[in-house]
């Protein structure tokens, strides 16, 4: 099923920078606690980043990381970096110092930008004692932890110090350096895991990000002058793209809010007047139920984005029946489709919304592998949205991508007659906890690495609250007493939470078919 064609107006991410400056001058740009400043203000700080970035020796093409929370500095500081010609590579707030030094290492990133401590942890103690353990990063010239101070990090650079290191280089040669990136050079590396629990990058260009964004900005309905509170991680897609990108699209105001928590989402939805929400199923279910809702002025919101494998018919009619949402979409997508590949339209009615993901965005195809029409199978897409490559790993990307350029999903739906998407499973059993992606090959070699685990296998499960959750099946080693709160507690040392398992259960061999292959249906219907 193919749509009618759509492109954006720029052609990079640093030339929309500079024209929602121009346009937008005035407006407010970004709320980030007492912060607040204008679209001028943030186009001046992201030319000072970018000036900063150059300073410190990133050439065009370099990798940059940033691993911090949902902030005005994260904002600045990718831009920044994307505007001197850097591809940007965001790490999961989530992730443990070996997950995230591994993706250092693969992306031979030369600089990285990290939070001070966040929700009790020094990321710059975690990513010290993965380099202590043996994790090598020796492209890794400059790390700058996004702080007034760094007492706990010697040798690595403040943000204050960083940007005054970029002082030397002038607007010229900053506006010079953006004006040698093309559309089709890659803006951003999205590190996601496949089958095999191997991190692979997807590789996404300046052009697919802002032909994807100005799609979803008018799919959406974006508007100047909307309020956007952004709960999604800056380091999904649907946080820097859907959240960040489509903002300076349309003009309107980001609110950064570091970490869910339905009573700051209240708040902050009554004093800012916030008009735009985004999120998984989960945030907008604690927001309706909380007990304390109708002491909160939420009038002003009016759009509501949502995606997951179901999303209840009854959510949808509640968020425009008691709080008066005049537009609720679900929208599907996964990173290697520059994290949008089909979205339900305004005036779509609620039955559909909640049933189906919606159909094809413009310029893009969606197909289903099936055994006839309305048969479930394996979804694949193709367009301007699908990654360039998986980065370096042109094996992966072959058995990903045809040579007539579908990408496989690895999701299965159904299509109906009208082109709408139904996701109803995934082939890569990966599972979705409160709006993370939990892989199971990855958080099974991870458990592997248990002295005491000799064989496992994870499932998601039903989770009243997260959605879904991980079930771990293990068989112990011989001799080992190891417990089901020994295991787990290891594994919150060792990963990130969402990927944690809830439950462990010990059996004595995993069910296999003919070819050794764990059949994972048996684990999930015990």
């Amino acid at each position: 099923m193919r749509t009618d064609d759509a492109k954006g107006t720029w052609g990079t991410i640093p030339e929309l920078v500079r024209d929602a400056a121009a346009r937008h001058g005035g407006r407010e740009a970004v709320v980030d606690g007492r912060t607040r400043i204008t679209y001028t203000e943030l186009g001046e700080r992201v030319e000072r980043a970018a000036a900063a970035c150059v300073a410190s020796g990133v050439e065009p093409g370099d990798r940059v990381a940033i691993w911090a929370p949902n902030t005005l500095d994260w904002i600045v500081s990718a831009l920044g970096a994307v505007s001197a010609g850097a591809v940007l590579v965001p790490l999961n707030t989530r992730f443990k110092g070996t997950e995230a030094a591994d993706v250092l290492a693969r992306s031979r990133a030369r600089l990285l930008f990290v939070t001070g401590t966040f929700l009790g942890t020094s990321y710059v103690a975690s990513l010290r004692r993965a380099q202590q353990a043996g994790a090598e990063l020796p492209h890794l010239e400059t790390v700058v932890v996004l702080a007034d101070s760094a007492p706990d990090a010697p040798g690595y650079r403040t943000w204050k110090e960083f940007l005054a290191g970029g002082d030397q280089i002038t607007g010229e040669e900053v506006r010079a350096r953006s004006a040698g990136i093309a559309p089709a050079d890659p803006s951003d590396i999205i590190f996601t895991s496949g089958t095999t629990g191997r991190p692979k990058g997807a590789v996404i260009t300046h052009a697919q990000t802002l032909r994807g964004y100005a799609i979803w900005s008018d799919l959406a309905g974006l508007r100047e002058g909307d309020r956007y509170l952004i709960v999604n991680p800056f380091f999904h897609t649907f946080g820097y793209k859907a959240g960040i990108i489509a903002c300076l699209t349309r003009g309107a105001t980001m609110v950064p809010q570091p970490v869910f928590n339905v009573d700051t989402v209240l708040a902050n939805i009554a004093a800012e007047r916030i008009s735009v929400l985004p999120g998984p199923p989960t945030l907008h279910q604690s927001l309706l139920d909380h007990p304390a809702r109708d002491t909160h002025d939420l009038s002003a919101l009016r759009l509501v984005v949502t995606g997951a494998a179901v999303v209840p018919l009854r959510l949808v009619e509640r968020l425009r029946g008691e709080l008066g949402v005049g537009t609720v979409l679900t929208a599907y997508g996964l990173s290697e489709a520059s994290g949008i590949v089909t979205m339900c339209r305004r005036g779509d009615p609620a039955e559909l919304i909640a049933a189906t993901s919606g159909r094809a965005i413009p310029g893009t195809e969606v197909r289903v592998e099936s055994p006839g029409p309305g048969e479930p199978g394996e979804v694949l897409v193709r367009g301007f949205n699908v990654m360039r490559e998986y980065f370096e790993d042109p094996d992966a990307t072959a058995e990903a991508v045809t040579e007539e350029g579908w990408l496989h999903t690895g999701d299965v739906g159904v299509l109906d007659d009208q082109g709408y998407l139904r996701i109803t499973d995934r082939i890569k059993d990966m599972f979705i906890v409160g709006g993370f992606n939990a892989y199971p090959a990855e958080i099974e070699q991870l458990l592997g690495l248990h002295p005491a685990v000799a064989d496992v296998a994870v499932v998601g499960m039903p989770d009243g609250r997260l959605g879904e959750v991980g079930k771990a099946y293990v068989v112990r080693r011989p001799g080992s007493v190891v417990t089901a709160d020994d295991l787990i507690a290891w594994a919150r040392r060792e990963m990130a939470n969402y990927k944690v398992p809830r439950q462990i259960a010990f059996v004595g061999e995993l069910p296999r078919n003919a070819s050794g292959k764990v059949v994972k249906g048996e684990l999930r219907d015990a």
